[in-house]
């Protein structure tokens, strides 16, 4: 089933980020390389937010939610990476639920008219697998800056 591999995926992409970035502690929270810039907290809570706008985005007639400043202010409010962690555990194992539920045929339909993405619905986990990488990798440069030395995402060596 097709689901099984999309579920294969997103476990995968949750297993490299959590093995990246378990170097950073809840007192590096509030870091940020330059002001502007989100705190770690912030990152992974940007990080959950999308998993959770991404399985909703993928699934919902109307399509993605487009009201990003919105979004943006919730990841804003994050001040604590325990607290971004569990909404990020929490992201997944919902996304795990929601497609593990579905046929192969309800996530081989074609995902809502819109200016995010066009085609088949399952196509998203391989953004939301993108995306959650490209975070894992500023979440490696902050380790760096603060002194700490990140896992290598893929296992030990």
């Amino acid at each position: 089933m097709m689901n099984e591999g999309l579920i294969q995926q997103l476990s995968a992409a949750k297993e490299f980020f959590d093995r990246s970035t378990e170097c950073l502690t809840e007192e590096d929270s509030g870091f940020a390389p330059k002001e502007g810039l989100y705190t770690t907290a912030q990152q992974v809570a940007h990080v959950a937010q999308s998993i959770d706008w991404f399985i909703d985005g993928m699934f919902n007639p109307k399509g993605f939610d487009l009201e990003f400043d919105a979004q943006i202010k919730i990841a804003l409010d994050c001040t604590s990476l325990t607290q971004a962690r569990s909404w990020f555990n929490k992201a997944v194992a919902n996304g795990i639920d929601v497609i593990g539920a579905k046929t192969d045929e309800e996530l081989q339909l074609p995902l809502a008219d819109g200016p995010i993405m066009q085609g088949p619905r399952f196509i998203v986990v391989g953004a939301l697998s993108d995306h959650t990488a490209h975070h894992r990798g500023a979440l490696t440069v902050y380790s760096r800056l603060l002194g700490k030395t990140p896992k290598m995402p893929y296992g030990e060596m």
